[in-house]
C-alpha cells in the first residue's frame, strides 16, 4: 500500500496497535529515513503513551511498560553479529505479555522469532511511503 505522508504512516501504526496482542514482534525494515521510528510514535501514542518517541539507536531496547501491553522497542542498526549473544534479545522476543517492535531487525535475523510481522517501509520516488506488511510463521 502507498502511504503519502506521514500521517498517514502513524495512522497505519495506530490501527495494527489496536489489534494487536502481546506476545506480537514485528520488525520494521526499510532505509534511513523510510518511517520506522514514525511507525513506532503512530503505535505507542494509540496505546496512550504521551511524550517524545527516541530511537534506541545506543540504549538499544526503550521499555514502556506502563503501556498495555507493554512494548518494547529496538533499534539493532548499531548492533554486530559477534555481540548478539551477550544481549539476551531473546528474553524480549519471548516476553508474551508485551509487544516488541523492532528496527533493523536484520542484525539478529537468526534469533528473531519464526512467528512474527514484518513490514517494509521504502521511500517512493513520487513522495511517500510504500509499505508492505506480512506475517510470517517460518
Amino acid at each position: 500500500m502507498i502511504l503519502p505522508q506521514e500521517a498517514d504512516t502513524l495512522t497505519l501504526a495506530a490501527r495494527l496497535a489496536k489489534k494487536t496482542k502481546p506476545g506480537t514482534v514485528f520488525c520494521l525494515y526499510g532505509d534511513l529515513g523510510a518511517g520506522k521510528t514514525t511507525f513506532v510514535r503512530g503505535f505507542l501514542k494509540e496505546l496512550g503513551h504521551q511524550g517524545a518517541v527516541p530511537s534506541p539507536t545506543f540504549a538499544l531496547v526503550n521499555e514502556y511498560p506502563r503501556l498495555k501491553p507493554p512494548i518494547y522497542h529496538m533499534d539493532l542498526y548499531r548492533i554486530e553479529n559477534s555481540d548478539l549473544s551477550n544481549l539476551a534479545l531473546e528474553e524480549y522476543f519471548d516476553d508474551r505479555d508485551a509487544v516488541t517492535l523492532v528496527e533493523w531487525p536484520e542484525a539478529a535475523e537468526a534469533l528473531l522469532p519464526k512467528k512474527r510481522i514484518e513490514i517494509r517501509l521504502d521511500h517512493r520516488k513520487a513522495g511517500g511511503r510504500i509499505v508492505r506488511v506480512k506475517g510470517m510463521t517460518v
